[in-house]
């Protein structure tokens, strides 16, 4: 099969789903600059901090702007979360005390949070403080809201957490449309209880703010969307000024909070990751699209379809063969930028409970916005590719990994 005929093909095919993605560029670009420009943003914002990073007005800038493109009171965007899933367990670990409930509404949350929330013994976790856990599956990939309304009138919960992005699970990510209709329904039984929303993967996909419909938290990292690939690490946490005072303190020290941290020449990096943001989403997107429509045309399984909706970066491919899972992520590695002699084998992984494979040809360690393919080694063995700093270059690879995993 000639696959740069069938890309030709792809790419006409999705040209009215490009002009979207671009026209969502062009929102999120605006967004940006004017948030930029209501901050003052300046050169004496790139100056670094260090020690306990008092007075640190780039920092503060860094958080109004986060703020205002995300909709929310205050934020907290620091250097020293060392990547989402840190910044999850700073939000948790700050919300909850001793004999809190907290409910998560999308099932088993992400692999990296079993071990903080004591799905997994540690002596560390969430539930070593005696702070309690329960779920409620989605359904049909939908919110279950009858058993969700019936256990917050059965429990008192104290935190919902919702995951909008399917982590390394079969389900499809959320979409903020479905986030609206649950918490609305969450409301009209507890006007209380705080609802965070694991964001990673998700921003600059939709136009609306998890936020924006209620949500009280938003978590993120900047090694993902948001950093677009410039930041070398990081996360945000934005919402409610009172929340993300307690986060603060929870991360710092009671006392000193949001006021120090200091932060060690990464402003300017933050600044401008978030500046090409916009861009680097939008050809991360096309990358999935095409690769999307590709691989289903050879009558591999995928999700998202090309043509559907999307809510976040991340496409699926199920192999359904762990050679052929091993083969495409290999393959991806290959054409990488960096580290493109590696090879990427199958690997017990920190905070997961399967062995992984992940190929991460990236200037920054980790970076799922630059083009990155992982998957861990269980059934139905599904490859989650994400990322593509530019179209072309993610273009690239998929296209050579095909070819090699037809060749195989």
């Amino acid at each position: 099969m000639n696959i740069e005929k069938l890309v030709e093909v792809a790419e006409q095919e999705c040209l009215p789903i490009f002009k979207e993605i671009d026209e969502n560029e062009y929102y999120f670009s605006s967004l940006v600059l004017q948030a930029f420009h209501n901050q003052n943003i300046n050169e004496s914002h790139f100056n670094m901090t260090t020690g306990y990073g008092y007075s640190d007005i780039g920092r503060e800038a860094i958080e109004n702007v986060f703020a205002e493109v995300l909709k929310g009171e205050k934020a907290l965007v620091r250097n020293q979360f060392i990547s989402g899933s840190h910044a999850l367990s700073t939000a948790l670990f700050a919300m909850l005390r001793p004999n809190d409930t907290m409910l998560s509404i999308t099932g088993l949350p992400y692999d990296t949070l079993h071990e903080v929330i004591g799905l997994k013994d540690n002596p560390s976790s969430l539930k070593s403080f005696h702070i309690n856990y329960e779920q409620i599956d989605l359904i049909h990939d939908k919110f279950d809201i009858p058993s969700i309304i019936n256990k917050l009138k059965t429990t008192k919960i104290k935190l919902i957490e919702i995951q909008r992005s399917k982590g390394y699970s079969t389900r499809k990510s959320i979409a903020i449309a479905d986030i609206k209709e649950v918490i609305a329904a969450i409301r009209k039984v507890d006007k209380d209880v705080i609802i965070m929303i694991d964001n990673c993967y998700c921003e600059f996909v939709e136009k609306t703010s998890p936020l924006e419909v209620g949500a009280d938290l938003i978590v993120g990292s900047l090694i993902k969307n948001l950093g677009g690939s410039i930041a070398s690490n990081g996360a945000y946490i934005v919402g409610k000024a009172n929340l993300i005072n307690l986060c603060a303190e929870r991360l710092n020290l009671p006392g000193e909070g949001i006021d120090v941290g200091p932060s060690l020449g990464a402003n300017k990096s933050i600044l401008q990751g978030l500046y090409f943001a916009p861009s680097v989403v939008a050809s991360s997107l096309k990358t999935a699209v095409l690769t999307s429509y590709l691989l289903e045309k050879l009558n591999f399984e995928v999700e998202p379809k090309y043509n559907a909706k999307r809510v976040d970066i991340v496409q699926n491919i199920v192999f359904n063969n762990p050679d052929k899972l091993i083969k495409y992520v290999q393959s991806i590695q290959k054409y990488s930028p960096i580290d493109s002699n590696s090879m990427p084998i199958p690997a017990p992984m920190p905070g997961y409970d399967d062995n992984v494979i992940m190929a991460s040809g990236a200037f920054t360690q980790g970076s799922s916005i630059e083009l990155s393919c992982d998957g861990p080694l269980r059934e139905p063995f599904i490859a989650y590719q994400q990322g593509g700093v530019t179209y072309n270059y993610g273009k690239i690879a998929v296209i050579n990994a095909i070819k090699e995993l037809i060749e195989q």
